[in-house]
């Protein structure tokens, strides 16, 4: 694709606070947000997007009240994972990272990132530039299985049926992104959505996120619910929450993070319920103290 021919998503709202449905828990945890580097542009890229500074990714988890923060590797910077290394390396306390690392490198490339708070992998199937596809899974396994790291698929439910026989046999610890990237009209009892259902039962954490990404329905995306309580029935211990700040590949409206809030409240209306999806899962997950 030519750089021409790239679609420009919008940045996100200048503020992400607002009224929110209920108090943020000391120690919550936001798993899935992005610092985007605007030099570190890869040319087969999905998408491109305004840069997303360290200052303001700190200033989005002070205004919603978040303790701790997760930063994924964005696909528009492809294998350049070092702006993001950057920020971990600054808040080791604060922050944990998943990285896009190349593959087949000295002990010391991954040892460096561990130690500036790299814990996992991510696979991303979804958007060009990625770095990492289903070719380097079994590969991607065993780098997982090396460093004590997990892997995290962006993927679509809908491929999982195919899928199941290899996510089976890998060892390490599986996040699925995003309750899986599958469109509320495909169904709950679509083939997709089941598969996906049975690997969270059985092994599988998964994030009930981007709820923007599943619909065509504006906020609070009344139709995403039935999905994410599913995957909480399933799994109440593995399920975990995350702004998917600064909300990126997205054209259509662009929310805040306490609209994404509000589709957790409505996920997950009981206390305790909330606190353990923001903070108690995560916390065990990621290794935050206290």
């Amino acid at each position: 694709m030519a750089c021409s021919e790239i679609p420009f998503c919008p940045g996100p709202p200048d503020h992400q606070g607002g009224p929110l449905p209920f108090i943020v828990p000391y120690g919550a945890v936001d798993t899935h947000a992005h610092v985007i580097n605007l030099e570190s542009l890869v040319p087969n890229r999905s998408y491109t997007s305004p840069a997303a500074t360290e200052e303001q990714y700190l200033r989005m988890l002070d205004e919603v009240g978040m303790t701790y923060g997760v930063l994924v590797q964005v696909s528009v910077n492809g294998q350049d994972n070092e702006p993001m290394l950057k920020v971990l390396a600054k808040y080791p306390n604060r922050l944990r990272g998943v990285a896009v690392p190349l593959l087949s490198q000295a002990d010391s490339y991954y040892q460096d990132m561990r130690d500036r708070g790299v814990v996992g992998i991510r696979v991303n199937v979804m958007f060009s530039g990625g770095g990492l596809d289903l070719s380097n899974l079994e590969e991607c396994d065993a780098l997982a299985r090396d460093w004590g790291w997990h892997i995290q698929f962006l993927l679509n439910a809908n491929d999982l049926p195919v899928l199941m026989p290899r996510m089976q046999s890998l060892r390490s610890t599986l996040v699925i992104d995003h309750m899986g990237y599958l469109r509320t009209d495909v169904g709950l009892l679509s083939a997709g959505f089941l598969a996906l259902l049975d690997l969270v039962q059985e092994r599988a954490w998964v994030k009930v996120s981007g709820a923007y990404r599943l619909t065509d329905q504006p906020p609070p995306y009344i139709d995403t619910v039935p999905y994410a309580q599913a995957l909480i029935g399933a799994a109440p211990n593995r399920c975990i929450w995350g702004s998917d700040w600064p909300h990126v590949a997205n054209w259509g409206i662009m929310p805040t993070v306490a609209q994404m809030l509000e589709c957790l409240a409505l996920y997950a209306s009981e206390e305790g319920q909330r606190n353990a999806i923001m903070r108690d899962n995560p916390k065990t997950l990621y290794g935050f103290g206290d």
